[in-house]
């Protein structure tokens, strides 16, 4: 073999080798940004209508841990939130203008995960009449809501005040939403990360 036909040969492998290299950290570093920076979801139910809807794909920002009103957020609900398990407090047939929300998240942590928006955080006193939440006197801007129908979930008259280190959570479609009414606020620890863009569909694209 001549000398030229080796160096070529050489210079294969060493190509081939690169290109592996930069695969393999392509790839890890994709996997480094799902697992610790950014991370898609899809929404699987109407309670975030009209601001999300069924299908429509996300991505959250999982190096924020601390969420504030209004931001979207991907988290872990309470274990009042699973199927099989009945919440100890903020049943629907509470509502109505008689009773309150839950206060307190119900017992332990669920694996399921959810997307809402907060409404409420530490210290900020709550209310929800005919779905439009009222926050320390002041009702929010909520044009993102679609209405509430009148329903018994709609209306907690009686306010309650969310405790240290909590956020209350709500979707927008307030009368088909299982949310922080029901099994109560979460704890920061629980909050996977904000959400801040729609990549699919395609005409749905943009930031959150």
């Amino acid at each position: 073999m001549s000398s030229r036909a080796g160096d070529k040969s050489k210079s294969t492998v060493k190509s081939a080798i690169e290109l592996l290299v930069t695969v393999g950290i392509a790839v890890g570093l994709a996997l480094l940004i799902q697992a610790f920076i950014v991370k898609p979801y899809r929404i699987p139910s109407p309670s975030m209508v009209p601001t999300l809807k069924i299908g429509q794909r996300i991505l959250a920002n999982r190096l924020i841990s601390k969420p504030s009103v209004g931001d979207i957020v991907v988290f872990h609900p309470p274990k009042g939130a699973d199927p099989t398990t009945n919440p100890i407090c903020g049943n629907p047939s509470q509502g109505g203008g008689h009773d309150q929300p839950c206060d307190q998240p119900t017992a332990g942590q669920s694996s399921q995960t959810f997307i809402k928006r907060v409404v409420g955080g530490p210290g900020d006193r709550i209310a929800i009449v005919n779905g439009h939440v009222i926050r320390n006197g002041v009702r929010e801007k909520d044009s993102y809501i679609a209405p509430c129908g009148g329903g018994d979930a709609c209306t907690f008259r009686q306010s309650i005040v969310v405790p240290p280190g909590h956020w209350f959570m709500m979707g927008d479609n307030r009368g088909a939403s299982d949310d922080s009414r029901f099994w109560g606020p979460i704890p920061t620890s629980w909050v996977i990360g904000v959400a801040f863009f729609t990549y699919w569909p395609p005409d749905r694209i943009g930031f959150l």
